[in-house]
């Protein structure tokens, strides 16, 4: 039966990304103001909690409205509530985050934080299972949501409990890209726009992020999703991750942050030689992209301001005078050619005081400066900051957060990412086109367990998001899940075998 939504649907809000670990500031509703959310200074473990926050169990539904509306989000509620019902993978986001098919405490004292269609911020939601979270965002349907740590205890009994009694246990290890750090070096747009120009610049930082990740430290689980807009976030799911203290994520955090200070602090790269095996390596990925994006798509050198800029990152005061010269001498100059004049000009030998290694070095920092990711390194140094759900819907594009296959980074067009309107869109296409097709199909288990409504000769039932062009992004986070589970599996037998056997209790009987 084709859904009920309005075309005409805005999605034009300016969205502005929430703050990882938002200070609570109740409204009458006990809920959270929008704008109270942006305090990300506040070094409390546990933020005070609202008097009125709002628990599952006592929860209202929303209020059915006479005509499908958008809301603060920009997102028609009635096509939000559409996308939960029939595309959100509900089964595959709880067997990610409960580590297997059986509800355990990984799930159950996980934190959620939902954000409304009026505005209000909910946090400390928590679910026992995987129908009774689909059955309460369904019933609150949120404009989006985002996941936090997994608690000693369930979060939802935190005022019952004396201080210090919740503490966080283990929360995936997670790093955020934003554009929007990019914008002192990218001219093709600003802010929350985007093109493929200046999206290679989160390409980029995912090789470089992920290859550190990988061959540094040893992770094998790492999940790249998109933010919706003009970001992405990684989340390394390996036990051993998940496990680390705030003084380890910090240590990962600083190991990979080489970039330091503002974009107006002057010279941000000061590495020591030789170059540390993961600096190498950077360079090695970075200096093609160096040669394409910064110099011909972003063309970074064109202006005299940022021309005066490279100028300051080179070291020699002679070879710096000659440059300008020749630059302001040709001030349509493109970056290519400015970047081809250091070393002709180098060679010509003018500069007595020129040292060649020194001119070297200060170029393959000029490299990174220009090239390697910008993190907001506070997302991934504690435990408690709160990220965004993967495959919720963005509030200003109306495009689905999707998984990132990092070995086919290159290949990512965030631009041809669906939109929620373009799926239920092809649901209807397909339903008409294939009127048996039901609706109901219910989503199977990564391990591959039956599914219901297969019919006689074993043929199974299709399932919305398989008529859609979300299929191909649900069945890679399936198959990540499927390899993380297989490990938790091998963790869990080389625990018990590792094990001391237990006495049998003599009053046991």
């Amino acid at each position: 039966m084709p859904h009920s939504v309005s075309p005409a649907a805005s999605l034009s809000r300016d969205d502005e990304e929430l703050p990882d670990a938002p200070v609570e500031s109740t409204t009458e509703n006990g809920g959270v103001k929008l704008e109270d959310m942006f305090n990300d200074d506040d070094d409390e473990e546990f933020p005070a909690p609202s008097a009125q926050d709002v628990k599952m169990e006592s929860s209202p539904a929303p209020e059915p409205a006479a005509a499908p509306a958008p809301g603060p989000s920009g997102v028609d509620t009635d096509v939000m509530l559409a996308f939960y019902q029939r595309l959100f993978p509900f089964r595959y986001l709880f067997q990610w985050l409960n580590h297997g098919v059986v509800p355990t405490k990984d799930f159950g004292n996980r934190e959620f934080a939902l954000t409304l269609q009026n505005d209000a911020y909910l946090r400390y939601q928590s679910y026992p299972t995987a129908d009774l979270f689909r059955k309460d965002i369904l019933k609150m349907n949120p404009s989006r949501f985002e996941i936090g740590p997994v608690y000693s205890t369930n979060p939802r009994d935190r005022k019952t409990l004396r201080g210090g009694q919740m503490k966080p246990v283990s929360k995936e290890l997670v790093f955020d890209i934003d554009m929007t750090d990019y914008d002192d070096i990218r001219t093709c747009c600003q802010k929350a726009n985007i093109c493929h120009k200046c999206w290679t610049f989160v390409t980029m930082a995912i090789k470089v992020i992920d290859s550190a990740l990988r061959e540094d430290f040893g992770f094998e689980h790492i999940l790249w999703v998109y933010s919706g807009r003009r970001g992405a976030h990684a989340w390394v799911c390996d036990p051993r991750a998940r496990n680390l203290p705030d003084d380890r994520r910090r240590a990962i955090a600083g190991y990979l942050e080489i970039l330091r200070g503002g974009s107006q602090s002057g010279k941000r790269v000061n590495i020591k030689r030789p170059l540390h095996p993961h600096v190498t390596r950077s360079l090695d990925i970075l200096k093609n992209y160096f040669a394409q994006t910064t110099l011909v798509d972003q063309d970074t050198f064109a202006s005299s301001e940022q021309a005066e800029k490279l100028l300051a990152l080179l070291p020699d005061k002679s070879l710096n005078e000659s440059l300008k010269r020749k630059w302001d001498s040709s001030p349509d100059r493109p970056s290519t050619s400015k970047w081809a004049d250091i070393d002709a000009l180098a060679k010509t030998g003018k500069s007595s005081t020129l040292n060649t290694t020194t001119l070297r070095d200060a170029k393959q920092d000029i490299v990174l400066e220009y090239t390697y990711p910008r993190l907001d390194a506070e997302v991934s140094k504690k435990m408690i900051h709160l990220l965004k759900s993967p495959f919720v819907i963005h509030p200003g594009t109306g495009r689905i957060c999707v998984p990132i296959d990092p070995r086919k980074a290159d290949e990512f067009d965030p631009l041809s990412v669906p939109t929620v309107m373009e799926l239920l869109g092809e649901i209807d296409a397909y339903d008409a086109k294939h009127p048996a097709a039901t609706q109901d199909a219910e989503m199977p288990d990564v391990e591959g367990s039956a599914v219901n409504g297969s019919d006689i000769k074993g043929s199974r039932k299709l399932q919305d998001y398989e008529k859609t062009s979300l299929k191909p992004y649900i069945e890679f986070f399936r198959s990540f899940i499927a390899n993380l589970l297989k490990e938790e599996r091998a963790v869990k037998r080389e625990r018990e075998e590792t094990a001391p056997p237990v006495k049998a209790d003599p009053m046991e009987f």
